[in-house]
């Protein structure tokens, strides 16, 4: 099969014929017909995780083996996690922690920049019908806003600011627009917040003037700077929701969530059922998030494409 693999000596990814996959027990073969780049992807370029294989973990696509009669012949997105169900966290049902887990093109697993992938039969979710794969493929970072509603509760009147305007910021503010209308989303470029206009979801440039005391500020900006930045604008007791991940750390000024007792949350994944019915229902808005589509062949380009400061989200087709 055709595939990307991560070159990290030159910071991208070349596109290389390996092995088609073979699925292991309870595990499906999956034709892949739509696959994502996101910031992930381009710091493991940069040495994030000292991940090597195949990445992409941001995919849409056909099941053609599998034991489950259900599911062969579907479309279907896929939980990234694979997980071992013996470990101590899965056995307290976290079984995103499990010690002995495999992340789809993150963690020790060829993820989905290639033709074909395999994941455990219990991680895929089908596609509703009404849902184009170009959508269905925002599945996992639309799972990951949902996280959030999951690790903290959010209610309307809460005044909420989401730094970031970059694609899993965009997918935040819908996400959590749909709890409370107190919602600011800050970011750098005026062209991309305008995409939230539509929606009627307030946003700010980051040069503007934010008047701090938020209840909740979610930290995406991509930057090692954003957490220092997130804790000037949360109130005393107040939380700062991480989400940002980079190759490169910055300083942070650790008195101030001290003095103030603030909760700092980790969030990573999240869950797909809430995301899949959302891109059914069209509560949350994708399409105009997608700056160029791309042949699998054309990776290198395409990793090229989505370093640009005028892109979004840039999709690979195999």
């Amino acid at each position: 099969m055709k595939a990307l693999e991560l070159d990290r000596a030159r910071q991208t990814v070349r596109a290389v014929e390996k092995p088609k996959p073979e699925p292991a027990e309870g595990e499906a073969l999956v034709r892949v017909l739509m696959a994502g780049i996101c910031n992930t992807d381009l710091e493991l370029a940069q040495g994030y995780m000292d991940f090597n294989g195949i990445p992409g973990h941001e995919f849409a696509g056909v099941v053609e083996e599998c034991a489950n009669d259900h599911l062969r012949g579907q479309r279907v997105v896929g939980e990234i996690n694979c997980v071992c169900h013996q470990c101590a966290y899965c056995r307290m049902e976290m079984p995103r922690h499990c010690v002995n887990r495999t992340v789809l093109g993150i963690l020790n697993r060829d993820g989905a920049f290639a033709e074909y992938i395999t994941l455990p039969e219990e991680n895929l979710h089908i596609i509703p019908k009404r849902v184009p794969e170009e959508a269905a493929v925002f599945a996992e970072p639309v799972a990951a806003a949902f996280r959030i509603p999951e690790q903290v509760r959010i209610e309307d009147g809460q005044r909420v600011v989401v730094l970031g305007d970059g694609k899993l910021g965009q997918l935040i503010a819908q996400v959590l627009g749909l709890r409370t209308k107190q919602l600011l989303c800050v970011g750098r470029h005026r062209w991309k917040l305008d995409l939230l206009a539509p929606l009627g979801i307030a946003t700010a440039l980051d040069t503007d003037p934010i008047e701090p005391g938020a209840d909740l500020v979610v930290e995406v900006t991509g930057t090692p700077e954003g957490l220092n930045r997130a804790l000037e604008l949360v109130r005393p007791e107040g939380t700062v929701v991480l989400k940002t991940t980079v190759a490169e750390g910055a300083p942070i000024d650790m008195s101030r969530p001290v003095i103030n007792e603030i909760s700092i949350v980790g969030s990573r994944c999240g869950p797909f059922r809430p995301a899949v019915e959302a891109l059914a229902l069209g509560n949350v808005e994708v399409r105009p998030l997608i700056s160029a589509t791309y042949p699998l062949t054309e990776g290198p380009a395409a990793f090229e494409r989505a370093r640009q400061k005028d892109a979004i989200k840039v999709l690979l087709q195999p």
